[in-house]
């Protein structure tokens, strides 16, 4: 097949190239690590809901933007793990790491459960299959009470301790929650730039032609099913260790709806764009609703102001408007 020829154009990075891409690098790093040592317990707290959020709206991008599925179920994962590993801590009296490793577990088999009924179908079908699943999850939160506490939830558990660290403190919770977010941010970048991520690409965009050319579309769409289940599992380990409480509000459509606007509105499909998009969503959840009452209202606005302007997100978005400036400068 021949490439397209823009691909044809395209030089070697230069060395000044490079030197930028690792001042770049740098300076995320060093930003990343900022929010340990600042003095204030609120805006480290509130970092660390931003890496959460992140992780959380990355593993959804794998099925919404890399695999063409919208899911508003989604939550029902990270609160299944929430709860399971508040059971198992608290009512199980198992030490942490068993529990979070229990609730990995079950996370990711009821993943799969969800994944065989799900794909039946795509399109609106699969929208309206994981919504049921993601309500029946919240119905059986709230009502079964002896089990999950009902509106009271389950609390009572300790953040761990990894090789005898205490993450009680803001700041170290924040460094743990900050590993963890680097892992999930390499995985869900080798994920997508692999062969298989580039199958479910392909898959999102051809399936019938996918399919004709040997590639196994269900499988690869299950696959990928399971493995954003597994991370937003982890979003809700961290999510547990970080409120030391779960309630049914986890598994609420809210939350659903709030991951996916976090996707769209960062960019779906790009890396980064879910990272954005948690970020600003967390951001206008936490600090500007400290000053103005009507933030959800602030939020719809710039959701829509995003959507008209930047349609593709804000990543894209901000992406091709620098391309746009450069080429209007080496014109000039």
């Amino acid at each position: 097949m021949k490439r397209n020829s823009v691909y044809s154009g395209l030089r070697p990075p230069s060395v000044a190239g490079k030197a930028g891409s690792s001042i770049v690098r740098a300076a995320i790093a060093v930003l990343l690590l900022v929010p340990a040592f600042l003095p204030f317990d609120y805006y480290v707290n509130i970092a660390t809901q931003i890496l959460i959020a992140a992780i959380f709206a990355s593993s959804l991008n794998l099925l919404v933007g890399y695999g063409g599925l919208i899911s508003l179920g989604h939550a029902g994962f990270l609160g299944t793990s929430a709860y399971v590993l508040a059971w198992l801590a608290t009512r199980g009296e198992l030490s942490h790491l068993w529990a979070s490793l229990g609730a990995l577990g079950v996370t990711t088999v009821v993943a799969g459960l969800f994944g065989v009924l799900s794909l039946r179908a795509t399109g609106l079908g699969f929208v309206m299959i994981t919504l049921a699943l993601g309500q029946i999850l919240w119905g059986v939160a709230y009502r079964w009470v002896s089990l999950t506490g009902g509106d009271n939830g389950l609390s009572g558990f300790s953040r761990p301790h990894p090789l005898g660290i205490d993450l009680s403190s803001p700041g170290s919770f924040y460094l743990f929650t900050l590993v963890v977010f680097v892992l999930a941010f390499l995985f869900v970048s080798v994920f997508v730039h692999s062969t298989f991520g580039a199958g479910l690409q392909g898959v999102r965009d051809q399936p019938r032609r996918m399919q004709a050319l040997g590639w196994d579309v269900w499988g690869i769409r299950f696959v990928t099913f399971v493995v954003a289940g597994f991370w937003g599992a982890v979003a809700g380990v961290l999510y547990a260790d970080y409120n030391q409480f779960v309630s049914p509000h986890v598994l609420a459509l809210t939350n659903s709806a709030e991951v996916l606007l976090m996707v769209i509105a960062g960019g779906a499909g790009t890396v980064l764009g879910p990272i954005v998009g948690a970020a600003v969503v967390v951001l206008l959840k936490n600090v500007v609703s400290a000053y103005i009452t009507r933030w959800v209202m602030l939020l719809g606005f710039v959701f829509v102001l995003i959507v008209l302007y930047m349609p593709e997100g804000l990543v894209p978005g901000v992406e091709r408007l620098r391309r746009r400036t450069v080429r209007r400068g080496a014109e000039a």
